[in-house]
């Protein structure tokens, strides 16, 4: 590191040298031996230098003996079992006309030449606006959930399954329900918070006031118990239900080869 500069100097005779670095943080003040790694990496608008750096959080959680139980969906993007919907920001459909505009443009300039190349490069950068979007939502919605509640109670869904139905893989992939779990892990792990994952057999179709289960279509929006009469919003029943899984059958999270804490998985082999 240079020791005045916001620069870097790369000796592994690799031909890189000398590099400027742009941005906030003021990096060339970091001991360097609480640097345990560095990278180049490249984007569709650049390259970046990911540093890894060893430091004390100073973020602590607070207490709390909320629960909640969250079911994921395409109309909202979850509802809890507090009666709470959070909406579906659909990045991708927002900006699936833009995309296509810029990806037509590709086809309209010669092989080869620059112009086709620089087409290509606003192409790609159009759909990385849109992953770091996801990703930014998911990352948000995450921490505060995990900050707000001392459990978090999800559905294990098989996101890669679900995604071979071709009627709904664009609607599924855009909402990033698995990127969104892989957050609520993060953060259980770093905020001390229980982060399970309960079965997702019939948690549509069952009460969670009797447990009797009706069978409903998925265009039916109000779930109507016909056994105790219950009646409320399809999604936000659907998340007390997972709510009432997870503390009927109890679990705990675990530890994973990559040391990272993940979420239990009720009811499934989780070795």
């Amino acid at each position: 590191m240079h020791p005045t500069k916001r620069r870097i100097i790369f000796a592994d005779k690799k031909g890189i040298g000398e590099l400027k670095l742009l941005g906030k943080w003021d990096i060339q003040t970091i001991d360097e031996k609480l640097i345990k790694r560095v990278r180049i990496v490249k984007r569709a608008d650049g390259f970046y230098v990911q540093f890894c750096v060893k430091i004390d959080s100073t973020v602590t959680a607070p207490q709390t003996s909320n629960q909640v139980g969250i079911d994921l969906g395409l109309e909202y993007f979850y509802s809890d079992s507090n009666g709470n919907h959070e909406e579906n920001p659909r990045f991708l459909r927002k900006a699936e006309k833009d995309i296509k505009r810029s990806q037509r443009k590709i086809y309209k300039k010669k092989k080869g030449s620059s112009g086709r190349r620089k087409a290509r490069g606003v192409y790609a950068r159009k759909h990385l606006r849109v992953t770091r979007q996801r990703n930014e939502h998911a990352k948000r919605l995450a921490r505060n959930l995990t900050l707000a509640n001392a459990m978090v109670v999800l559905e294990n869904l098989n996101v890669s399954g679900l995604v071979k139905n071709h009627k709904l893989a664009k609607s599924i992939t855009d909402a990033s329900w698995y990127l969104f779990r892989q957050w609520l892990e993060y953060f259980g792990s770093k905020f001390g918070r229980q982060v399970i994952a309960v079965p997702p057999h019939y948690t549509s179709q069952e009460c969670s006031n009797c447990g009797i289960r009706t069978d409903i279509s998925l265009s039916t929006r109000t779930h109507s118990c016909s056994h105790c009469g219950h009646t409320e919003q399809r999604d936000i029943n659907a998340a007390k239900v997972i709510l009432a899984r997870a503390n009927g059958r109890g679990g705990h999270p675990q530890s994973h080869a990559s040391g990272v804490v993940a979420s239990t998985s009720i009811g499934s082999n989780t070795d």
